[in-house]
């Protein structure tokens, strides 16, 4: 019986994946159009489609994902614009907005395909979708209590620097979950209930990963999470994030063990 060779690079979980090619359907607008304009920048540099339909629906300004021809999940357009298209990045950074309020199901069910993602100052809202998927499994974890999560930083100091990250941190170490934090050793978060790890090769510098692993994989428990996102070049993310439990399970075993 043949069996995968583990992965000699965080890259290699990019092989497989598609770029998106989802649908955004706004429904029912009323907002004007500078909205949809919003939304239309936050994806520019993907395949992801926007189009807009008036139906005989019961709820006005609505956001619905297609995937293959079906619709996969529906979001309130006033939810998506004050979680995503009217955010300003730095709020993650001093607060834990993303961590207490849901992020819309027409995001986080983007799952699966590649992004392409730049940051500031080439994109205001392009690099925050990471900045969401990464405060959506971290409420997973810190929901579900228990198993482990594994998160990279880059810089170890952005634990210290960033008082929203600092604290969902905090409130992770504070429950029964094994945390995981990797990035160069320019500030050591003594204060900080988990085992760190520290280095300072190109995919500690480079690597963007935040991976929730329940305990049990139970069909009816806690459900495991990951993103992984390379730094292409300079402020640049290519990067994806999944719910299947293999793939969840390989990613949480290369960082175990290569980082």
């Amino acid at each position: 019986m043949a069996v995968d060779a583990p992965p000699s690079s965080i890259r290699e979980f990019f092989t497989g994946l598609t770029e998106a090619s989802a649908t955004l359907v706004t429904v029912n607008r009323t907002h004007p159009d500078p909205v949809q304009d919003l939304l239309a920048d936050a994806f520019a540099m993907q395949t992801v489609e926007l189009s807009e339909r008036a139906l005989p629906a019961d709820s006005d300004d609505l956001l619905a994902l297609r995937e293959d021809g079906e619709i996969t999940a529906v979001s309130s357009l006033d939810r998506v614009m004050r979680s995503y298209l009217l955010v300003n990045a730095d709020q993650f950074k001093t607060s834990t907005r993303g961590f207490d309020d849901d992020v819309p199901a027409v995001l986080t069910n983007m799952d699966e395909t590649l992004f392409d993602l730049r940051g500031y100052p080439a994109s205001n809202k392009e690099k925050l979708l990471l900045v969401l998927i990464s405060r959506h499994i971290e409420r997973l974890a810190y929901e579900a209590g228990e198993g482990s999560i594994r998160s990279t930083f880059q810089r170890l100091s952005r634990l210290e620097d960033e008082f929203g990250t600092r604290q969902v941190y905090e409130r992770l170490a504070g429950r029964t979950l094994d945390v995981h934090v990797y990035g160069v050793p320019d500030k050591t978060p003594t204060w900080l209930d988990a085992t760190i790890h520290r280095g300072t090769s190109d995919e500690y510098r480079n690597t963007w990963c935040v991976v929730y692993r329940p305990a049990n994989a139970a069909a009816d428990g806690p459900k495991p999470a990951a993103l992984v996102a390379h730094q292409q070049e300079a402020n640049r993310w290519q990067g994806f994030w999944t719910y299947d439990p293999e793939r969840v399970a390989r990613i949480d075993t290369y960082l175990e063990r290569a980082f």
